[in-house]
């Protein structure tokens, strides 16, 4: 009786510790699993939406033809209906080719092209864009200003690359068209300057 009761304390006590060891392994993973991923402290961790947000930031790429705090990006044609100084279409009345293309939110490259008589000049200024002011009380008159600089070539002569200022406005007409107005000084050989006038076809 007692050896039985002996055996069948053993075989329990044997079963139980198996048991409690077999029972134990998932509890002993899970907490390894737990120690190994360090919990996020707070304040270190972003959120998704503030992740997504700045890789957006970070991934803001030149885009050209965008629009700008200006206005949208547009090609269009007008004149240099004053200019001095030298003798290339930069500083006579010549026929221009204008335009307007959006890099990022306040820069654009405003390429352009002076043709006369004499071998054509092009404009390649980087300018940075302002936002759309309003001159009248009823916002019916609205002006965007711009500044910048660049490079001027002239094909008179052979190529040649000088340095250019330029500043002006943009002047949205319709969703459709804009109006602009720039002073351009290129120096090559001397400073010359101009004065065009435009209208552009937004894009």
């Amino acid at each position: 009786m007692n050896i039985r009761f002996l055996q069948g304390a053993c075989s329990l006590t044997i079963l139980s510790t198996a048991i409690a060891a077999f029972s134990g392994f998932p509890a002993q993973a899970q907490t390894r699993k737990n120690a190994a991923t360090p919990a996020p402290v707070p304040g270190t961790t972003s959120t998704s939406s503030t992740g997504l947000r700045s890789q957006g930031q970070v991934a803001q790429n030149v885009a050209p033809g965008r629009t700008t705090r200006s206005g949208p990006s547009y090609v269009g044609i007008g004149g240099n209906i004053i200019g001095f100084g030298g003798d290339s279409p930069l500083s006579e009345r010549s026929f221009a080719i204008i335009s307007k293309i959006g890099l990022t939110n306040n820069l654009s490259l405003r390429p352009s092209a002076l043709v006369s008589s004499t071998p054509p000049v092009f404009l390649v200024p980087l300018t940075v864009d302002f936002p759309i002011q309003s001159v009248t009380p009823g916002g019916q008159i609205n002006l965007a200003p711009y500044i910048g600089g660049g490079a001027i070539v002239t094909t008179n002569d052979g190529a040649k690359a000088g340095f250019l200022l330029t500043g002006g406005v943009d002047v949205p007409l319709s969703p459709q068209f804009t109006a602009n107005a720039a002073a351009n000084v290129g120096f090559i050989d001397g400073a010359e300057v101009g004065l065009t006038v435009g209208v552009g076809y937004n894009f």
